[in-house]
């Protein structure tokens, strides 16, 4: 995958006050790190674990540049066209504007210190959208072709939280108008973002707004909006997410979760969502358990848009930006070449008359400290079995509950890696990529608008197991082939055994399987549940998982 220019934005700092602070910071935290993990399932104890940020990890692993020579914008102004590096970073300092450290200090009554704390001056979003607007454009004309390519006709965007609605914001509005700031007599038009964003990947980003327990709140937020919050209400992202919405609420039926095809593919968008309240600020204690401390799990996610559940807060000592959780899926979505898709198939009919079946879903990549995602109960966001049965196919009802497809991931192609990290992790693998789906399924029966204790074992699931997949080229190099295997049929350690299917008893079941090219760099296969597994009335006899795997450099301009 071509290493086009990455344009950082960050999230929403509050007041004046908060700005003036988080201007201080050169790169607008894209730098931060962390030294604090949890064990014990991702939510345990802390313990020390060094992660040196994604910026510095963007430079070392993917050689990306970060050229600044004391003022990073005046920099890309004054550089000839087209011969600064592709593979280059740049910070959207959207902020800069509003704060009031870049000038003389001015005589303030106590009142307005008091306001500085509630009020957010000079901030507006739709104009950060088209100063966005702006630097893309600035950085498409003075960045050289990327490798392998005949032009830089893109960048990437990578947003947390609000940053990602001015994002979206450019996007879908910014865009789709003319240029009219220097009058009605010198309109310019725009190009739509298709043309000038390759992918979109956001941190924790209220994608359908920020959604308190109490209504009193939600009303506060949306009519009040203290420092600018306002823009988080969802009546009031119409505003600035459509063409239309000019100060007028949305007509019935309008979701903000939703970008429009024609706007960009929603292939190329990846929202991370995180799961974790506790380790937030009091904001947790009016927005649920069911987020990350600020956002909502449901509406931290663009709909049809690939996404990863981690156990990380909004921002912070444990936050999601500063995580080797967000970093190793923001890389992966950008660079790696095989996509991989999991979904059930081979479900029975739903049964109104049935219990409640969850299921808790881990997927793993080998050499990784970390979990790419996971969906738990103990989490908030299992994944919801009688839901997805009721969904029957219909890929429309896609939610954190009965996501479409199950899961998604990324591959490198070893060839691909470029760090001695990753050479001394793939090098004994004969270019074969290792990852693991992990399924616990619970039932859980409901009286009298409870969970029914008689035959309940806390902690104890119905059916437990992973299944592991090696992926490597054929011996030709012309395809794919692929090592499946349940652990519970696996004697031994899993690391004994290379490919997986090694450690299996029966011969025949140690082969490979060669998926069924399709078309447009497509390969599908499948495997069925284990027999303990489809025993479960939830499952049924014919349950199996349905793999595909995607070379993302087909068809790719």
């Amino acid at each position: 995958m071509n290493r086009l220019p990455i344009i950082y934005i960050r999230g929403y700092a509050g007041a004046t006050s908060g700005i003036d602070t988080q201007v201080d910071d050169p790169f607008y935290g894209f730098n931060e790190g962390a030294t604090h993990i949890r064990v014990g399932g991702g939510d345990g104890d802390p313990m020390f674990y060094q992660f040196e940020g994604p910026m510095l990890r963007l430079m070392t692993d993917e050689k990306y540049e970060l050229l600044v020579r004391g003022d990073q914008h005046a920099y890309l102004e004054n550089a000839k066209d087209g011969k600064l590096a592709a593979a280059s970073i740049w910070v959207y300092r959207f902020y800069d504007q509003a704060a009031t450290t870049f000038a003389a200090p001015r005589h303030q009554n106590p009142l307005q210190r008091f306001q500085r704390h509630f009020r957010a001056d000079g901030f507006d979003i739709e104009e950060a959208a088209e100063g966005l607007y702006d630097l893309i454009e600035l950085v498409l004309r003075k960045t050289e072709p990327p490798e392998g390519a005949a032009e830089s006709k893109k960048v990437i965007l990578v947003a947390h939280s609000m940053g990602g609605l001015v994002a979206r914001c450019m996007m879908e509005k910014i865009c789709r108008t003319p240029d009219t700031r220097s009058g009605p007599h010198d309109v310019k038009s725009r190009r739509p973002a298709s043309e000038i964003v390759d992918k979109f990947f956001t941190y924790g980003t209220p994608h359908g707004g920020i959604v308190f327990q109490s209504n009193a709140l939600n009303w506060f937020e949306e009519v009040v909006g203290p420092a600018g919050s306002d823009i988080f209400a969802p009546e009031k992202m119409y505003r600035y997410l459509t063409t239309e919405g000019n100060g007028d609420r949305p007509p019935a039926g309008w979701d903000p979760q939703e970008i429009p095809k024609s706007i960009l593919n929603l292939d190329d968008v990846f929202c991370l969502v995180g799961t974790d309240p506790k380790d937030y600020g009091p904001s947790k204690m009016v927005v649920g358990p069911k987020s990350d401390g600020l956002v909502r799990i449901e509406n931290a996610y663009v709909r049809g848009a690939h996404r990863a559940f981690v156990y990380k807060s909004h921002s912070g000592r444990y936050g999601e930006v500063n995580s080797e959780e967000g970093y190793q899926n923001l890389r992966r979505f950008l660079f790696a070449k095989w996509k991989v898709q999991i979904d059930f198939t081979g479900l029975p009919t739903y049964q109104e008359q049935w219990p409640t079946w969850q299921a808790d879903v881990r997927l793993s990549v080998r050499g990784l400290p970390i979990v790419i995602s996971e969906q738990r109960a103990d989490q908030y966001c299992p994944i919801q079995l009688n839901e997805e049965l009721k969904r029957n196919g219909d890929n429309s009802l896609d939610t954190p509950d009965r996501p479409v497809p199950l899961l998604t991931t990324f591959l490198f192609d070893p060839a691909d890696l470029r760090s001695p990290q990753d050479e001394e992790a793939t090098a004994p693998h004969s270019g074969r990529a290792r990852y693991s789906i992990t399924l616990r399924v619970k039932k859980l029966t409901e009286r009298s608008h409870g969970i029914d204790l008689r035959n309940h074992m806390e902690q104890v699931f119905d059916w437990v197991d992973s299944l592991i997949v090696d992926v490597g080229p054929q011996a030709s190099g012309k395809g794919l082939q692929a090592w499946m295997a349940w652990n519970a049929d696996v004697a031994g350690p899993i690391d004994r055994f290379d490919p997986i299917t090694e450690g299996l008893s029966r011969r025949k079941d140690r082969k490979p399987v060669k998926p069924t090219y399709t078309n447009n760099g497509q390969w599908k296969c499948r495997v069925a549940l284990p027999d303990v597994a489809r025993q479960l009335p939830i499952f049924g006899d014919t349950a199996a998982l349905d793999i595909t795997i995607t070379d993302r450099g087909v068809g790719r301009v």
